[in-house]
């Protein structure tokens, strides 16, 4: 019961800063997410919705990262668990504690991607502010990796540029034939 009600408060926080972001010119760039002990960035004009964890529906003979499909508020929506896609292995087991704390990420509609990554943790809105040092991702990284970025704990958060991910043949072909 505790969990829910801090889950909401989060939730109205994040919904609140994003609302002033709007309309008070304040610049959050980033949806900062936790996922398999990785920080990530998603561009707040590319993400869309923030859905608690709902269980997807399988679907046979897909890729192991492709969670199945899911009924998010009437539409439905293909899951991926981000993790799991970006190390290329298939998907970590989470307790019930981990659920508990799991989002579901929409991509912005404007992609045309009906899709959600599944992440282990929201970690609130970033600005530029936020971070004390950037670079380029590192050599040999995904086409869709961003700029890195240091906080000021020389914690490292990586960028997801959520489009480039949503046009990528290997995040489209969930076949495991392919």
């Amino acid at each position: 019961m505790a969990n829910r009600e801090a889950l909401r408060e989060l939730q109205s926080r994040l919904a609140n800063r994003l609302q002033a972001a709007r309309t008070e010119g304040v610049q959050a760039s980033w949806l900062a997410v936790e996922a398999s002990g990785h920080k990530y960035l998603f561009p707040l004009t590319q993400s869309g919705e923030i859905f608690p964890f709902t269980a997807a529906q399988a679907v046979p003979y897909t890729r192991p990262w492709f969670l199945g499909v899911a009924n998010l508020r009437g539409g439905l929506y293909g899951v991926v668990d981000l993790a799991s896609f970006v190390a290329g292995g298939a998907p970590a087991q989470r307790s019930d504690a981990g659920r508990a704390e799991s989002r579901l990420v929409a991509l912005n509609a404007v992609l045309e991607v009906n899709c959600a990554l599944l992440i282990d943790r929201l970690a609130g809105l970033r600005s530029l502010d936020s971070f004390r040092t950037s670079e380029q991702a590192p050599e040999g990284s995904p086409e869709y990796f961003g700029t890195r970025y240091a906080d000021a704990n020389g914690l490292a958060w990586q960028e997801i540029n959520l489009q480039a991910l949503a046009q990528q043949p290997h995040f489209l072909a969930i076949s495991a034939a392919s």
